[in-house]
Protein backbone atom coordinates (compact mmCIF):
# COMPACT_ATOMS: atom_id res chain seq x y z
CA UNK A 1 0.00 0.00 0.00
CA UNK A 2 1.25 3.55 -0.49
CA UNK A 3 0.69 4.97 2.94
CA UNK A 4 1.28 8.91 4.62
CA UNK A 5 1.66 9.48 8.11
CA UNK A 6 0.52 13.02 9.10
CA UNK A 7 2.55 14.06 12.26
CA UNK A 8 5.95 12.46 12.88
CA UNK A 9 6.28 12.44 16.58
CA UNK A 10 5.50 9.58 18.84
CA UNK A 11 2.75 7.94 17.53
CA UNK A 12 3.45 8.58 13.61
CA UNK A 13 7.48 7.89 13.71
CA UNK A 14 6.36 4.25 15.05
CA UNK A 15 3.70 3.92 13.00
CA UNK A 16 5.51 4.93 9.72
CA UNK A 17 8.30 3.14 10.91
CA UNK A 18 6.04 -0.27 11.41
CA UNK A 19 4.54 0.16 8.49
CA UNK A 20 7.62 0.61 5.99
CA UNK A 21 8.61 -2.31 7.65
CA UNK A 22 5.67 -4.46 7.08
CA UNK A 23 6.39 -3.31 3.26
CA UNK A 24 4.11 -0.49 2.76
CA UNK A 25 5.74 2.82 0.63
CA UNK A 26 5.61 5.38 3.58
CA UNK A 27 5.87 8.67 3.73
CA UNK A 28 6.04 10.82 6.89
CA UNK A 29 4.96 14.49 7.48
CA UNK A 30 5.55 16.74 9.85
CA UNK A 31 5.87 20.53 10.25
CA UNK A 32 9.20 20.29 12.27
CA UNK A 33 12.12 20.75 9.89
CA UNK A 34 14.29 19.37 12.54
CA UNK A 35 12.55 16.32 13.34
CA UNK A 36 12.46 15.77 9.58
CA UNK A 37 15.80 15.78 9.13
CA UNK A 38 16.61 13.45 11.84
CA UNK A 39 14.06 11.26 11.07
CA UNK A 40 14.81 10.72 7.40
CA UNK A 41 18.70 10.41 8.45
CA UNK A 42 16.91 7.61 9.79
CA UNK A 43 17.42 8.84 13.92
CA UNK A 44 14.46 8.42 16.03
CA UNK A 45 14.24 12.16 18.06
CA UNK A 46 13.54 10.22 20.90
CA UNK A 47 14.26 7.15 23.41
CA UNK A 48 11.88 4.42 22.32
CA UNK A 49 13.29 0.70 22.44
CA UNK A 50 13.31 -1.29 18.83
CA UNK A 51 12.45 2.12 17.38
CA UNK A 52 16.27 3.21 15.62
CA UNK A 53 16.93 -0.21 14.10
CA UNK A 54 13.50 -0.13 12.41
CA UNK A 55 14.00 3.25 11.07
CA UNK A 56 17.22 2.78 9.55
CA UNK A 57 16.21 -0.31 8.20
CA UNK A 58 13.11 1.52 6.87
CA UNK A 59 14.93 4.38 5.38
CA UNK A 60 17.58 2.48 3.92
CA UNK A 61 15.15 0.12 2.02
CA UNK A 62 13.78 3.26 -0.03
CA UNK A 63 10.29 2.28 1.29
CA UNK A 64 10.25 5.40 3.75
CA UNK A 65 10.56 8.61 3.44
CA UNK A 66 9.74 12.30 5.36
CA UNK A 67 9.25 15.63 4.28
CA UNK A 68 7.68 18.98 5.56
CA UNK A 69 4.98 19.63 2.64
CA UNK A 70 1.68 17.66 2.48
CA UNK A 71 1.72 18.45 -1.23
CA UNK A 72 3.75 15.58 -1.42
CA UNK A 73 2.30 12.63 -0.11
CA UNK A 74 1.20 11.33 -3.21
CA UNK A 75 4.52 12.20 -5.45
CA UNK A 76 7.63 13.19 -3.47
CA UNK A 77 8.97 14.72 -6.67
CA UNK A 78 5.22 16.94 -6.75
CA UNK A 79 6.75 20.30 -7.97
CA UNK A 80 6.22 23.56 -5.24
CA UNK A 81 3.11 24.75 -5.97
CA UNK A 82 4.27 28.20 -6.47
CA UNK A 83 5.89 27.54 -9.14
CA UNK A 84 3.80 24.91 -10.81
CA UNK A 85 0.11 25.08 -9.89
CA UNK A 86 -1.44 21.99 -8.91
CA UNK A 87 -3.91 20.33 -11.37
CA UNK A 88 -7.48 19.21 -9.83
CA UNK A 89 -6.85 15.85 -8.14
CA UNK A 90 -8.22 12.89 -10.79
CA UNK A 91 -9.04 9.31 -9.73
CA UNK A 92 -5.65 7.56 -8.61
CA UNK A 93 -5.29 4.06 -9.95
CA UNK A 94 -3.12 3.53 -6.44
CA UNK A 95 -5.31 4.91 -4.02
CA UNK A 96 -3.28 6.08 -0.65
CA UNK A 97 -4.32 5.74 2.94
CA UNK A 98 -3.64 8.59 4.80
CA UNK A 99 -2.69 8.23 8.67
CA UNK A 100 -3.70 11.23 10.92
CA UNK A 101 -1.12 10.85 14.01
CA UNK A 102 -0.82 14.20 16.01
CA UNK A 103 -1.50 15.25 19.47
CA UNK A 104 -4.47 16.23 20.64
CA UNK A 105 -3.11 17.72 24.08
CA UNK A 106 -5.34 19.53 27.20
CA UNK A 107 -6.01 22.65 26.86
CA UNK A 108 -4.70 25.07 28.48
CA UNK A 109 -6.88 26.06 31.75
CA UNK A 110 -9.43 23.23 31.08
CA UNK A 111 -9.85 19.55 31.01
CA UNK A 112 -10.86 19.74 27.40
CA UNK A 113 -8.60 18.54 24.81
CA UNK A 114 -6.97 20.72 22.08
CA UNK A 115 -8.13 19.17 18.91
CA UNK A 116 -6.55 21.95 16.96
CA UNK A 117 -3.61 19.96 15.58
CA UNK A 118 -6.04 17.41 14.15
CA UNK A 119 -8.03 19.85 12.48
CA UNK A 120 -4.78 21.24 11.12
CA UNK A 121 -3.58 18.02 9.49
CA UNK A 122 -6.68 17.80 7.79
CA UNK A 123 -6.84 21.41 6.74
CA UNK A 124 -3.45 20.85 4.43
CA UNK A 125 -4.62 17.09 3.85
CA UNK A 126 -8.06 18.13 2.00
CA UNK A 127 -6.78 20.13 -0.91
CA UNK A 128 -3.89 16.81 -1.92
CA UNK A 129 -7.16 13.97 -1.74
CA UNK A 130 -7.74 11.80 -4.69
CA UNK A 131 -10.79 9.64 -5.58
CA UNK A 132 -10.57 6.65 -3.58
CA UNK A 133 -7.93 7.75 -0.76
CA UNK A 134 -8.45 6.78 2.78
CA UNK A 135 -8.12 9.24 5.71
CA UNK A 136 -7.49 7.45 8.83
CA UNK A 137 -7.80 8.88 11.99
CA UNK A 138 -5.44 7.06 14.76
CA UNK A 139 -5.17 10.12 17.29
CA UNK A 140 -7.01 10.01 20.53
CA UNK A 141 -10.54 12.78 20.20
CA UNK A 142 -12.96 13.30 21.96
CA UNK A 143 -15.89 11.52 20.83
CA UNK A 144 -17.95 13.65 17.97
CA UNK A 145 -14.68 14.36 16.12
CA UNK A 146 -14.21 11.98 13.31
CA UNK A 147 -18.05 12.10 12.24
CA UNK A 148 -16.86 16.28 11.79
CA UNK A 149 -14.20 15.31 10.12
CA UNK A 150 -15.80 12.94 7.61
CA UNK A 151 -18.38 15.37 7.02
CA UNK A 152 -15.24 18.11 5.98
CA UNK A 153 -13.91 15.41 3.84
CA UNK A 154 -16.91 14.85 1.70
CA UNK A 155 -17.64 18.77 1.20
CA UNK A 156 -13.94 19.00 -0.21
CA UNK A 157 -13.27 15.53 -1.54
CA UNK A 158 -15.89 13.43 -2.92
CA UNK A 159 -14.93 10.01 -3.34
CA UNK A 160 -12.80 10.04 -1.06
CA UNK A 161 -13.76 8.37 2.76
CA UNK A 162 -12.93 8.72 6.25
CA UNK A 163 -12.05 5.82 9.23
CA UNK A 164 -11.14 6.05 12.83
CA UNK A 165 -8.41 3.51 13.67
CA UNK A 166 -7.43 4.27 17.73
CA UNK A 167 -3.95 4.11 18.70
CA UNK A 168 -3.03 1.41 22.43
CA UNK A 169 0.52 1.87 22.28
CA UNK A 170 2.32 1.77 25.59
CA UNK A 171 5.72 3.73 25.62
CA UNK A 172 8.46 1.65 25.69
CA UNK A 173 6.72 -1.26 24.31
CA UNK A 174 5.50 0.92 21.23
CA UNK A 175 7.45 -1.17 18.10
CA UNK A 176 5.29 -4.58 19.17
CA UNK A 177 2.49 -2.76 20.02
CA UNK A 178 2.19 -1.86 17.04
CA UNK A 179 3.65 -4.77 14.79
CA UNK A 180 1.29 -6.99 16.86
CA UNK A 181 -1.34 -5.54 18.26
CA UNK A 182 -3.91 -6.89 20.91
CA UNK A 183 -6.39 -6.02 18.86
CA UNK A 184 -7.43 -3.91 15.77
CA UNK A 185 -10.59 -1.14 16.02
CA UNK A 186 -12.11 -0.04 12.86
CA UNK A 187 -14.70 2.82 13.15
CA UNK A 188 -16.15 2.63 9.39
CA UNK A 189 -18.75 5.29 7.33
CA UNK A 190 -22.24 4.38 7.64
CA UNK A 191 -22.91 4.03 3.75
CA UNK A 192 -22.34 0.19 3.35
CA UNK A 193 -20.55 0.50 0.09
CA UNK A 194 -17.81 3.55 2.25
CA UNK A 195 -17.88 1.10 5.10
CA UNK A 196 -16.60 -2.19 2.84
CA UNK A 197 -14.14 -0.07 1.00
CA UNK A 198 -12.86 1.29 4.09
CA UNK A 199 -12.78 -1.97 5.81
CA UNK A 200 -10.54 -4.01 2.33
CA UNK A 201 -7.82 -0.95 2.47
CA UNK A 202 -7.77 -1.26 6.22
CA UNK A 203 -7.06 -5.09 5.88
CA UNK A 204 -4.85 -4.81 3.30
CA UNK A 205 -2.58 -1.94 5.32
CA UNK A 206 -2.57 -4.70 8.58
CA UNK A 207 -2.71 -7.99 6.21
CA UNK A 208 0.41 -9.58 8.25
CA UNK A 209 -1.68 -8.74 11.87
CA UNK A 210 -4.82 -10.00 10.69
CA UNK A 211 -3.25 -13.39 9.46
CA UNK A 212 -1.29 -13.49 13.16
CA UNK A 213 -4.81 -13.95 14.64
CA UNK A 214 -5.14 -10.09 15.83
CA UNK A 215 -9.12 -9.44 16.89
CA UNK A 216 -10.66 -7.23 14.45
CA UNK A 217 -13.58 -5.11 15.81
CA UNK A 218 -15.60 -2.85 13.16
CA UNK A 219 -18.08 -0.42 14.49
CA UNK A 220 -19.34 3.44 14.17
CA UNK A 221 -17.38 6.49 14.47
CA UNK A 222 -18.46 7.27 18.30
CA UNK A 223 -17.55 4.04 19.15
CA UNK A 224 -13.86 3.47 17.86
CA UNK A 225 -13.46 7.13 19.29
CA UNK A 226 -15.16 5.48 22.84
CA UNK A 227 -12.97 2.72 23.07
CA UNK A 228 -9.45 4.51 23.74
CA UNK A 229 -11.17 7.11 25.79
CA UNK A 230 -12.90 4.36 27.51
CA UNK A 231 -9.72 2.01 27.72
CA UNK A 232 -7.58 4.33 29.20
CA UNK A 233 -10.72 5.59 32.23
CA UNK A 234 -10.19 1.93 33.07
CA UNK A 235 -6.82 1.86 33.37
CA UNK A 236 -6.35 5.26 35.18
CA UNK A 237 -9.34 3.81 37.36
CA UNK A 238 -7.63 0.63 38.36
CA UNK A 239 -4.59 2.04 39.05
CA UNK A 240 -5.82 5.05 41.24
CA UNK A 241 -7.76 1.64 43.12
CA UNK A 242 -5.49 0.34 44.47
CA UNK A 243 -3.59 3.40 45.38
CA UNK A 244 -6.36 4.39 47.25
CA UNK A 245 -6.40 0.54 48.78
CA UNK A 246 -2.29 1.89 49.82
CA UNK A 247 -3.78 4.87 51.66
CA UNK A 248 -5.81 2.24 53.82
CA UNK A 249 -3.20 -0.05 54.25
CA UNK A 250 -0.80 2.86 55.58
CA UNK A 251 -4.00 3.53 58.27
CA UNK A 252 -4.26 -0.10 59.09
CA UNK A 253 -0.44 -1.04 59.00
CA UNK A 254 -1.06 -3.44 56.52
CA UNK A 255 0.52 -4.42 53.34
CA UNK A 256 -0.77 -3.11 49.99
CA UNK A 257 1.84 -5.10 47.64
CA UNK A 258 0.78 -8.87 49.43
CA UNK A 259 -3.26 -7.13 49.45
CA UNK A 260 -2.75 -6.34 45.22
CA UNK A 261 -1.13 -10.02 44.68
CA UNK A 262 -4.17 -11.84 46.64
CA UNK A 263 -6.51 -9.58 44.53
CA UNK A 264 -4.39 -10.05 41.07
CA UNK A 265 -5.26 -13.90 41.23
CA UNK A 266 -9.04 -13.27 40.76
CA UNK A 267 -9.08 -13.94 36.93
CA UNK A 268 -12.30 -10.75 37.08
CA UNK A 269 -9.88 -8.42 38.45
CA UNK A 270 -6.47 -9.92 37.18
CA UNK A 271 -2.82 -8.86 38.03
CA UNK A 272 -2.15 -5.99 35.39
CA UNK A 273 -2.21 -2.65 36.65
CA UNK A 274 -2.71 -3.29 39.84
CA UNK A 275 0.74 -2.30 41.26
CA UNK A 276 0.86 0.15 44.46
CA UNK A 277 2.95 3.23 44.13
CA UNK A 278 3.67 6.44 42.78
CA UNK A 279 0.87 6.70 40.14
CA UNK A 280 0.12 7.32 36.34
CA UNK A 281 1.91 10.53 34.19
CA UNK A 282 2.32 10.63 30.71
CA UNK A 283 1.19 12.47 27.82
CA UNK A 284 -1.85 10.03 27.48
CA UNK A 285 -3.73 9.00 31.21
CA UNK A 286 -3.80 12.16 32.81
CA UNK A 287 -5.16 14.32 29.59
CA UNK A 288 -7.37 11.46 27.89
CA UNK A 289 -9.31 10.82 31.61
CA UNK A 290 -9.50 14.80 32.09
CA UNK A 291 -10.73 15.29 27.89
CA UNK A 292 -13.20 12.56 28.79
CA UNK A 293 -14.60 14.13 31.71
CA UNK A 294 -14.93 17.14 29.29
CA UNK A 295 -16.52 15.89 26.62
CA UNK A 296 -19.21 13.72 28.63
CA UNK A 297 -19.89 17.26 30.20
CA UNK A 298 -20.77 18.90 26.84
CA UNK A 299 -22.80 16.01 26.06
CA UNK A 300 -25.19 16.11 29.22
CA UNK A 301 -23.69 13.18 30.83
CA UNK A 302 -21.32 14.75 32.81
CA UNK A 303 -22.84 12.67 36.05
CA UNK A 304 -21.23 9.38 34.39
CA UNK A 305 -18.07 9.77 34.66
CA UNK A 306 -17.83 11.99 38.14
CA UNK A 307 -15.63 8.96 39.47
CA UNK A 308 -12.80 10.45 37.50
CA UNK A 309 -12.33 12.88 39.37
CA UNK A 310 -11.55 11.21 42.81
CA UNK A 311 -9.72 9.20 40.11
CA UNK A 312 -7.49 11.80 38.95
CA UNK A 313 -7.26 13.19 43.03
CA UNK A 314 -5.96 10.01 44.37
CA UNK A 315 -3.33 9.88 41.44
CA UNK A 316 -2.41 13.58 42.25
CA UNK A 317 -2.22 12.90 45.99
CA UNK A 318 0.28 10.06 45.68
CA UNK A 319 2.80 12.90 44.84
CA UNK A 320 2.32 14.97 47.63
CA UNK A 321 2.24 11.72 49.91
CA UNK A 322 5.46 10.77 48.44
CA UNK A 323 7.13 13.91 49.49
CA UNK A 324 5.00 13.84 52.95
CA UNK A 325 6.79 10.41 53.43
CA UNK A 326 10.70 11.82 52.05
CA UNK A 327 10.11 14.46 54.53
CA UNK A 328 8.85 11.90 57.62
CA UNK A 329 12.41 9.91 57.00
CA UNK A 330 14.64 12.75 57.34
CA UNK A 331 13.20 13.93 60.61
CA UNK A 332 10.25 16.41 59.65
CA UNK A 333 12.40 19.07 57.52
CA UNK A 334 14.44 19.15 54.31
CA UNK A 335 16.72 22.07 55.03
CA UNK A 336 20.10 21.81 54.98
CA UNK A 337 19.29 17.64 53.19
CA UNK A 338 20.90 16.26 50.07
CA UNK A 339 18.19 13.97 48.32
CA UNK A 340 18.90 11.76 45.36
CA UNK A 341 16.56 10.63 42.72
CA UNK A 342 16.17 8.29 40.85
CA UNK A 343 14.33 8.49 37.71
CA UNK A 344 12.91 11.63 35.81
CA UNK A 345 10.63 9.55 32.75
CA UNK A 346 7.50 8.96 33.55
CA UNK A 347 7.64 5.23 32.63
CA UNK A 348 10.92 2.93 32.66
CA UNK A 349 12.46 2.15 28.81
CA UNK A 350 11.15 6.21 27.94
CA UNK A 351 12.18 9.59 27.45
CA UNK A 352 9.08 11.18 27.75
CA UNK A 353 8.94 13.35 30.97
CA UNK A 354 5.18 14.88 30.89
CA UNK A 355 3.31 15.38 33.44
CA UNK A 356 6.14 12.51 35.13
CA UNK A 357 5.34 11.90 38.85
CA UNK A 358 9.03 11.36 39.87
CA UNK A 359 9.89 15.29 38.25
CA UNK A 360 6.85 16.62 40.29
CA UNK A 361 8.31 15.19 43.49
CA UNK A 362 11.91 16.67 42.57
CA UNK A 363 10.68 19.82 42.16
CA UNK A 364 8.16 20.06 45.33
CA UNK A 365 11.24 18.50 47.33
CA UNK A 366 13.44 21.30 46.41
CA UNK A 367 10.88 24.19 46.96
CA UNK A 368 10.91 22.86 50.72
CA UNK A 369 14.61 23.39 50.90
CA UNK A 370 16.34 20.11 49.62
CA UNK A 371 19.33 20.04 47.63
CA UNK A 372 18.32 17.39 44.87
CA UNK A 373 20.02 15.64 42.42
CA UNK A 374 18.47 13.84 39.29
CA UNK A 375 19.62 10.80 37.36
CA UNK A 376 17.91 9.11 34.71
CA UNK A 377 18.83 6.54 31.81
CA UNK A 378 17.03 8.35 28.89
CA UNK A 379 15.46 11.23 30.07
CA UNK A 380 17.95 13.73 31.59
CA UNK A 381 18.45 16.21 28.61
CA UNK A 382 14.39 16.41 28.46
CA UNK A 383 14.28 16.93 32.27
CA UNK A 384 16.72 19.92 31.99
CA UNK A 385 15.06 21.79 29.56
CA UNK A 386 11.49 21.55 30.86
CA UNK A 387 13.19 21.53 35.05
CA UNK A 388 16.26 24.08 34.85
CA UNK A 389 16.14 24.46 38.30
CA UNK A 390 17.20 20.98 39.60
CA UNK A 391 20.29 19.39 39.67
CA UNK A 392 21.36 16.52 37.26
CA UNK A 393 23.83 13.68 37.20
CA UNK A 394 24.98 11.44 34.92
CA UNK A 395 25.34 8.15 37.11
CA UNK A 396 23.95 6.86 39.75
CA UNK A 397 26.98 7.04 41.91
CA UNK A 398 27.45 10.41 41.21
CA UNK A 399 23.61 11.26 42.23
CA UNK A 400 23.57 9.36 45.49
CA UNK A 401 27.27 11.31 46.55
CA UNK A 402 26.20 12.22 50.25
CA UNK A 403 22.78 12.01 49.78
CA UNK A 404 20.56 11.71 53.11
CA UNK A 405 18.08 9.63 51.19
CA UNK A 406 17.50 8.17 47.96
CA UNK A 407 13.85 7.83 46.28
CA UNK A 408 13.32 5.58 43.42
CA UNK A 409 10.57 7.15 41.15
CA UNK A 410 10.92 5.77 37.78
CA UNK A 411 11.65 1.40 38.07
CA UNK A 412 14.42 1.00 35.58
CA UNK A 413 15.43 -1.87 35.72
CA UNK A 414 18.87 -1.04 36.27
CA UNK A 415 17.73 1.09 39.16
CA UNK A 416 15.67 -2.19 40.49
CA UNK A 417 18.89 -4.40 40.51
CA UNK A 418 20.97 -2.15 42.53
CA UNK A 419 23.59 -3.37 44.91
CA UNK A 420 22.49 -2.19 48.43
CA UNK A 421 25.40 -2.84 49.90
CA UNK A 422 27.82 -0.78 47.11
CA UNK A 423 25.32 1.73 47.50
CA UNK A 424 26.04 2.20 51.29
CA UNK A 425 29.39 3.57 50.67
CA UNK A 426 28.30 6.30 48.26
CA UNK A 427 26.09 8.33 50.77
CA UNK A 428 25.69 10.05 53.99
CA UNK A 429 22.54 8.25 55.59
CA UNK A 430 21.04 4.59 53.94
CA UNK A 431 17.58 5.90 53.88
CA UNK A 432 15.62 4.50 50.31
CA UNK A 433 12.18 5.34 49.25
CA UNK A 434 10.82 3.31 47.02
CA UNK A 435 8.21 5.30 44.83
CA UNK A 436 7.17 2.39 43.01
CA UNK A 437 7.33 -0.52 45.36
CA UNK A 438 9.96 -2.22 42.79
CA UNK A 439 12.76 -3.25 45.11
CA UNK A 440 12.99 -6.41 47.82
CA UNK A 441 12.70 -4.56 51.27
CA UNK A 442 14.63 -7.35 53.06
CA UNK A 443 17.58 -7.19 51.24
CA UNK A 444 17.98 -3.35 51.37
CA UNK A 445 17.27 -3.78 54.96
CA UNK A 446 19.77 -6.41 55.60
CA UNK A 447 22.31 -4.37 53.95
CA UNK A 448 21.66 -1.97 56.59
CA UNK A 449 19.07 0.80 54.95
CA UNK A 450 16.08 2.47 55.96
CA UNK A 451 13.25 1.17 53.74
CA UNK A 452 10.02 2.87 53.45
CA UNK A 453 7.23 2.81 50.66
CA UNK A 454 4.28 3.90 49.99
CA UNK A 455 1.09 1.41 51.44
CA UNK A 456 3.68 -0.90 53.32
CA UNK A 457 4.81 -0.92 56.98
CA UNK A 458 7.47 0.53 58.44
CA UNK A 459 9.38 -2.95 58.97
Amino acid sequence: MRISVLGCGYLGAVHAACMAALGHRVVGVDTDDVKVKELAAGRAPFYEPGLPELLRDSVASGRLTFTTQVRQVHDPDTPDPAQHPTPTPTPDPDPMVHFICVGTPQRQGEYAADTSYVEAALTSLLPHLHPGDLVVGKSTVPVGTAARAADRIHEAAPGAALAWNPEFLREGHAVHDTQSPDRLVYGLPADPAAADRARAMLNEVYASQLAAGTPLVTCDYATSELVKSAANAFLSTKISFINAMAEVCEAAGADVTLLADAMGHDERIGSKFLRPGLGFGGGCLPKDIRAFMARAGELGADQALTFLREVDAINMRRRSRMVDLAREVLGGSFLGRRVAVLGAAFKPDSDDIRDSPALNVAAQIRLQGADVVVTDPAALENARRAWPQLQYAESVQETCESADAVLLLTEWQQYRELDPALLGRTVRSRHILDGRNALDPRRWREAGWTYRALGRPRS
